[in-house]
């Protein structure tokens, strides 16, 4: 899947450029060929990579701001 090719690794931050983390997985509607969620992983480093999936951060579609250099979405409050 390109776009999935295009995401991975991109840093994803908050309006107020708070780092959430770096896109490790894409979800997306098959069916409908959309995309729905980012996956986002701590700040990518090796420990990260060891801890798993239990800390990754779903980010749904409707948050994202702005996909750009970096993945820009908005804060929960």
């Amino acid at each position: 899947m390109r776009i999935k090719e295009e995401m991975l690794g991109k840093e994803v931050v908050d309006i107020n450029a708070m780092v959430i983390g770096k896109v490790t997985d894409v979800e997306a509607n098959f069916e409908s060929k959309t995309l729905e969620a980012f996956i986002v992983g701590g700040n990518g480093g090796i420990l990260d990579s060891l801890r798993g999936s239990k800390n990754d951060v779903i980010v749904p579609l409707q948050m994202v701001v702005a996909i750009g250099d970096k993945i820009i979405v908005k804060s929960e409050k």
